[in-house]
């Protein structure tokens, strides 16, 4: 019994797909007759399905380009592509009507957001496209690529048969930031994907790139694909992600005081980089005349200035001379030479430079900057003074010629340094005798970089090792994050003793003495050592040096006896002997803020890790409250003098600068005034204190308060005798 109920079941399961089976195929030779859809009745051969097969590319993510913190300098992000329908047929998703009725009006309301479009062209891209009987079109350019907000602009012009096609485009949320280093990447139409154009987008451009996938799909002749139809044959490798030793926050300063630079001087071009001497470690990397990452339509200049190039750089090479001189044992420490002339001769045979006071010499004299004479001086006061002819004295007198070639050598200049993934030059090395020689002691006649510069200057300031710069920290995987490589601090060579780079920087902090070439460069509470250069230009085309410009630099380090952060700034302009400090004195500011050196916060106050810059608002005249709220949220730290309600004076003025870990001063109309607490002030800060209150302070020391003679919190008044120990 059980056997015939199963044989039934089967049998009636049979009839059931037998008739399924009978009402497909009847469908189907339904509609190779008719061409019609048996249930919807639609066409089936409706000219907007495409029979063809898309074989197509998937593009990768490019990677990302971070600073130290892992902030983003580089990213890609969505962008949108405008297209146009033209096929009359085109319908929207209510049936209606979508194409480009008439292109020229359509073209001139495109203008309106795409500012940079030829409506001509524009039009005639939609006609054409009409013309031989497309479906759709792209315009050309200025509307590829465009931003999100531009697009959503585009969309409430509500314009028929207008249309974007989502896709990629490379953003630098900060740019210009360090533009002729990081470069910029664009998308390429030929490779059909972004690629970079300049810089390290375009040297790391094997890693940040990626690998492309390839892909299979059906679709419609509006571009949509159809379900069911994709067939991915090989998946995309995003790009890998690349760590820069860049700190975001220094750089977006040193942008700033560079802008600063060239309108106040207007300077043909300025640059500034800030090192970590110990590690090699670039904080901050800027050449000017920049140019804007995100549209580099217009790029002043495709040279990367610190390392590609070479150029004279002045008297800042003079420590270099005297490094020599010492560490080969022959500095004349307590002897003088006469300052102002040098005039010589040569004899061949000998190879010995003899200085002569009058007479016929077929060499033009040495003469001190500017046509000082600074009279009988000691070779101390040679590089305070920066004195040309003392150098002249040294190399002619004392130091020998192969053993000066040498430390040259070991000091990596006239040589590429080989700093990963940057271009560099080697620049032009004349030692010539005599003339070679003598100019190249103060940098002229012979060519190096700002990078060879930087890199043997690490050894003066880290003890005799020279490291080399480095800017990539690493290059990680995207997706899993391991490492793919790291680059760490490389020790190049020992070419000075350690006793020989303190002796350099005890030299070099008396540059900054009053009276001596760097004073304007002297910083109140900051511990420093420096070296200044005004170098000559020439000209290759006239074949001489240029009369009226001029390199003005400084090379400075901080603190003086070991040296965490080092600065070099410079700019090429007319204006060589009355131009600021200011801008340099922002940036070792807030490199040493960065590096934790000389703070200027309060004893056991927050400090500010982080580097900010404000316009310091006006406060005189209004509440105490008033004055909290508008210094609420930046990183400073205020000092209210007196229990007043009311300001009655400020310290820094209303519009000027200030920066993160500043200490600021707000004087209030209260009778009572109590005794700050003034360990780890400045002698500016002292000094602001003292001609806000009207009361005297006394200091011995130097450097920054570390006892004081009142209590903290202990009333004062203008009579009060404060007396403060510095170190």
């Amino acid at each position: 019994m059980k056997i015939k109920a199963t044989n039934k079941r089967l049998f009636r399961i049979i009839q059931v797909m037998i008739i399924i089976g009978t009402l497909v195929s009847a469908n189907v030779l339904f509609t190779m007759v008719t061409k019609t859809h048996i249930w919807t009745g639609h066409n089936v051969l409706d000219s907007r399905i495409s029979n063809s097969i898309v074989h197509t590319t998937v593009s990768a993510k490019r990677g990302e380009i971070l600073d130290r913190n892992g902030t983003v300098i580089a990213q890609d992000t969505t962008a949108y592509t405008v297209i146009a329908y033209v096929d009359s047929s085109n319908v929207d998703a209510n049936g209606k009507a979508n194409y480009v009725k008439h292109p020229k009006q359509v073209a001139k309301k495109l203008k309106t957001v795409l500012t940079d479009i030829d409506v001509d062209q524009v039009a005639d891209t939609i006609q054409n496209a009409k013309d031989k009987g497309l479906s759709q079109t792209e315009l050309g350019a200025g509307t590829k690529r465009i931003s999100k907000s531009k697009m959503k602009k585009i969309k409430k012009l509500k314009l028929a048969g207008i249309d974007f096609e989502e896709t990629v485009t490379r953003k630098y949320p900060s740019t210009p930031f360090a533009s002729n280093l990081v470069g910029f990447a664009t998308y390429d139409e030929d490779k059909q994907k972004i690629v970079g154009k300049l810089g390290l987008e375009q040297s790391l451009n094997k890693y940040l790139s990626g690998t492309q996938g390839e892909m299979t799909y059906q679709q419609t002749v509006s571009g949509d694909v159809l379900p069911g139809t994709t067939n991915v044959i090989k998946q995309a490798e995003d790009g890998a992600n690349v760590k820069l030793t860049l700190d975001v926050n220094l750089q977006k300063t040193v942008e700033t005081q560079l802008k600063k630079t060239m309108k106040d001087n207007n300077a043909e071009s300025a640059w500034c980089v800030v090192m970590e001497p110990s590690t090699g470690k670039v904080l901050a990397w800027t050449s000017y005349p920049t140019f804007n990452q995100n549209t580099h339509k217009t790029i002043p200049t495709f040279t990367n200035l610190i390392s590609e190039s070479a150029y004279e750089p002045g008297s800042v090479m003079k420590p270099f001379t005297f490094a020599t001189a010492i560490d080969t044992g022959v500095y004349p420490k307590d002897e003088t030479y006469r300052a102002g002339s040098f005039l010589y001769t040569y004899d061949a045979s000998t190879k010995k430079i003899t200085r002569i006071q009058s007479g016929s010499t077929p060499y033009p004299a040495i003469n001190d900057a500017l046509g000082e004479d600074f009279g009988t001086i000691t070779f101390d006061q040679a590089l305070a003074y920066s004195s040309n002819v003392g150098i002249c004295e040294l190399l002619a007198n004392y130091v020998n010629y192969k053993d000066y070639g040498k430390y040259m050598k070991k000091f990596g200049l006239y040589q590429k340094v080989g700093t990963p993934w940057i271009n560099e030059v080697a620049g032009q090395k004349n030692f010539s005798m005599p003339m070679g020689y003598l100019n190249s002691g103060f940098g002229q006649g012979s060519s190096i970089t700002i990078l060879q510069l930087m890199q043997a200057y690490t050894a003066i300031f880290n003890d005799g090792q020279m490291m080399m710069p480095y800017v990539v920290d690493s290059i990680t995987d995207a997706d899993t994050g391991k490492t793919i490589k790291k680059y760490s601090p490389t020790k190049v060579s020992k070419p000075i003793s350690s006793d020989t780079a303190k002796q350099v920087r005890e030299l070099m902090s008396h540059v900054l003495d009053d009276g001596a070439s760097g004073e304007k460069f002297k910083m109140d509470g900051v511990d420093m050592v420096a070296k200044t250069g005004t170098g000559q230009i020439y000209d290759s085309k006239t074949g001489t040096y240029k009369e009226d410009t001029y390199t003005s630099s400084v090379m400075a380090a901080a603190p003086s006896d070991n040296p965490k952060v080092m600065v070099y700034w410079g700019m090429v302009s007319d204006n060589y002997l009355n131009y600021s400090a200011e801008p340099f004195k922002q940036i070792m500011q807030a490199a040493l803020v960065y590096e934790g050196v000389g703070g200027q916060d309060e004893k056991n106050a927050k400090k500010y890790t982080s580097w900010a810059s404000y316009d310091m608002p006006s406060l005189l005249n209004h509440s105490v409250d008033y004055a909290k709220e508008q210094m609420d949220g930046k990183k400073v730290h205020v000092v209210y003098i007196g229990n007043g309600d009311n300001v009655m004076n400020q310290y820094p003025n209303a519009g000027q600068t200030i920066n993160s870990n500043d200490r600021i001063f707000v004087l209030t109309d209260g009778n009572s005034i109590s005794m700050p607490d003034m360990t780890e002030w400045t002698q500016k800060d002292i000094t602001a204190f003292s001609q806000l209150t009207g009361i005297t302070i006394k200091t011995s020391g130097s450097g920054k308060v570390s006892s004081q003679s009142i209590e903290a919190k202990q009333p004062i008044t203008s009579d009060s005798v404060i007396t403060v120990k510095m170190k």
